[in-house]
Formats: C-alpha cells, sequence, structure tokens
C-alpha cells in the first residue's frame, strides 16, 4: 500500500539498506577540529571551542547571549531554574512532547499542566492556554497567576517547537504578558527556524537548544540556553557548579550543576555550525519532495505554518486514523524505512497521569495519526 513512498525514500537516499530516521551528515571541518582540541589536551570544559560556540550561536540565532551546556535537559533544567520556578510551582506545557520537557519541569520540584496543541502548528495553542488561563487560574493581589483551587503559583510557560515548527509567538507572547507568566522555550528541535524573520528561542525570557546526536546538527550530545546577558551570566555560573573565580580556592556560592559542555564536544558543534544553513536548505528540498510525491494520496504531509520557516527537523504525515498509522508504520519499517509515530502523550505516561490538564483534543488526534518519516540530510542536496 506504501510501495511508492518507500521507494521514494530509497531514491532519496541512494541505498538498498536500512534507512534510519535521522542520522547526522559530517560533511565539514568535524575531524580538524576534534584532533585540534585532542591536541590542545583541553578537552574538557574549559578551551576554545566553547567559547567560540557560544558567540557564533548567538551570532546566528540573535540572542543576547548563549550558555552551552552537556545536553539540552540540562539547558532546559538550568532554563527553569532561572525562569524563578521553585517548589510546587505548575508549569504550562504541551502533551505532545518528548519527555525532558515535563522531567525538567519535575528536577525543579515543580508540576506541568498539559495545554493542547493547534493543529496547524502541532505546537503549544495560545487560544488553549488563554481558555485554560481564564477558567482556572486568577491573578492575586501580588500580580501572580494562581491556581483557583489550590493556590500555587503557575510560574511559567514551556512551548515545545514540534518537529521544528515555530507555535504562534506573538499571541504567546500576549498571553504570557497579559498573565504574568515566564515564557521560556523549549527550541530543542527548531535550530535553523524563523517565526516572522526571528529565530526561535529568543521570544521569551529565556529558550533552549538541543544538539543531540539526531538533531540537524549534532555534538553529539549538548544544549544551549539562550538568554540576555543578566540571565547569561548567571546561566553560566550555575552550569558551571556555582564556582567563584578564584586562583586556587574552591568557593561555591549557591547549588549549581555540572552541566557545562566539554570543548571536545564544541569543536564538534563549530563545525556543524559552520554547515547550518546547508543542512536546513538541504531538509527543506527532501519536505518539497515528500509535500510533491504526496500530494492527491490518503496521506497528508504537513507543512511550516504560515510566516514561518521551518528546518523540517522532522517531516511529518498526518494518516486518516490510527489504523491507517500503524498500517503505515508496519509496512515500512519491515522494509527498512524507519519511521515512528509521534510520542505517548504525557497524561498517559503513568508518572504524569495525575497532573492538571485543559482539553487535548487536538493532542488526542494528533497523536493517533501523525507518523515521522525519513529527515537526514540528503547529501546530494547539499549546496
Amino acid at each position: 500500500m506504501f510501495a511508492p513512498l518507500i521507494q521514494f525514500v530509497r531514491e532519496q537516499y541512494r541505498t538498498s539498506d536500512f534507512i534510519p530516521l535521522h542520522a547526522p551528515v559530517f560533511s565539514g571541518r568535524e575531524r580538524d577540529y576534534v584532533l585540534e582540541t585532542i591536541d590542545s589536551t583541553f578537552v574538557s570544559s574549559v578551551g576554545a571551542f566553547v567559547d567560540r560556540f557560544e558567540s557564533e550561536m548567538a551570532g546566528y540565532t540573535g540572542s543576547a547571549r548563549a550558555v552551552a551546556t552537556v545536553n539540552g535537559t540540562a539547558a532546559l533544567h538550568a532554563a527553569l531554574v532561572l525562569a524563578g520556578v521553585k517548589q510546587g510551582d505548575l508549569v504550562l506545557t504541551q502533551a505532545l512532547t518528548f519527555v525532558a520537557t515535563c522531567n525538567a519541569i519535575a528536577y525543579c520540584g515543580a508540576e506541568p499542566v498539559f495545554i493542547d496543541v493547534d493543529r496547524h502548528t502541532l505546537g503549544f495553542s495560545p487560544i488553549a492556554l488563554e481558555a485554560w488561563l481564564d477558567e482556572y487560574a486568577l491573578l492575586d493581589v501580588d500580580g501572580n497567576c494562581c491556581l483557583k483551587s489550590t493556590g500555587q503559583v503557575v510560574r511559567a510557560c514551556l512551548p515545545m517547537h514540534t518537529f521544528g515548527h515555530p507555535v504562534e509567538l506573538d499571541t504567546l507572547v500576549d498571553v504570557c504578558k497579559r498573565w504574568g507568566l515566564v515564557l521560556v522555550e523549549d527550541a530543542a528541535e527548531s535550530l535553523g527556524s524563523f517565526y516572522k524573520g526571528r529565530h526561535t528561542g529568543i521570544f521569551g525570557r529565556l529558550g533552549v537548544l538541543s544538539f543531540n546526536g539526531n538533531k540537524i546538527i549534532t555534538t553529539g550530545g549538548g544544549g544551549m540556553i539562550l538568554t540576555n546577558e543578566d540571565l547569561g551570566k548567571r546561566a553560566k555560573h550555575i552550569t558551571t557548579t556555582a564556582k567563584q573565580p578564584h586562583p586556587y580556592e574552591y568557593v561555591h556560592d549557591q547549588v549549581g550543576y555540572n552541566y557545562r559542555l566539554p570543548n571536545l564536544n564544541a569543536a564538534l558543534g563549530c563545525a556543524q555550525l559552520e554547515q547550518l544553513e546547508r543542512f536546513v536548505m538541504a531538509k527543506r528540498q527532501l519536505a518539497a519532495g515528500y509535500a510533491e510525491m504526496l500530494a492527491g494520496t490518503d496521506l497528508c504531509f504537513f507543512t511550516e505554518p504560515e510566516g514561518c520557516r521551518s528546518n523540517y527537523w522532522l517531516n511529518a504525515v498526518i494518516c486518516d486514523d490510527l489504523a491507517h498509522r500503524d498500517a503505515l508504520l508496519k509496512e515500512t519499517n519491515e522494509s527498512g524505512v524507519m519511521t515512528r509515530p509521534v510520542w505517548q502523550l504525557m497524561n498517559h505516561l503513568p508518572i504524569y497521569a495525575g497532573c492538571h490538564r485543559g482539553e487535548l483534543k487536538n493532542s488526542e488526534w494528533l497523536a493517533e495519526r501523525i507518523v515521522n518519516l525519513p529527515s537526514s540530510v540528503v547529501p546530494e542536496l547539499l549546496s
């Protein structure tokens, strides 16, 4: 039933072997930079490539500061700490996300509240957010957003740009301002994606990127906090065990985290970042090919929201129903073409089943229909 799609994928990657969902491409100066780092002996969390990676990432995204971390989850955790999230607080996020989004909230002793997504972005819905706030929240005399039923502070809003497609950031920023919420963007999947000409991750007080092995560029493992100068200084401090500068004494002025990105990983990241725009263009060309090939079929290819430039990190199709989805997953994987369903909704996981949530109609609908297609950069499309 899906033979034309399988054939198309094999033609793109020019192989009869197993085709993964998303594999890294090392076509630049990765080997040179990594060997340079080894020769310098500065392979850990101090080194020239860490500083360079942070500076160049800030320049690319338009962020005032960028602070590298050992992985995206560590960056999320640190960002929420810097946002003031405390034990017992509530953080508004989406159920349609990877578990790291919610785990970072739990690390703070806070609880996620699940808000629905929009079908046209696959991400956090500002309309659903405002509806939930109007029904369940209030502003106290000090201007804090609180849950009516328990008095818990609703501290922050944590949207995730699903598969690299930006959420409706203008409206979301306005809602957060009216309700006194700190906006922290989980932009782990959206490096290279722009909303109305501005890079994702810089609309809120803090944003977070990921450089895991399956992301558009990789450091092997790694993350980045995007923020302003003041919070950037604090981010670097708390992610380096909160150690105060001193020639030889060990002085730590608060609870900190050993979250810094090693220089060895940053070297890889610098070489990858040099190729980012070429990667994005190649991925967008692959997405256009999928869209053309699937036009008129019973698989609806998901395209970027209006006014956005998406990186198409993971290409996605929307199936007719759950049975259609499962048939696609079975046939493609049995044919050696890796496809995957979207993550289980967070409220379906036992660890988060008891959390507050709004109506999740769109999330449930999408969870039964989304399938991700192979999305690695096709080397022949690099220009």
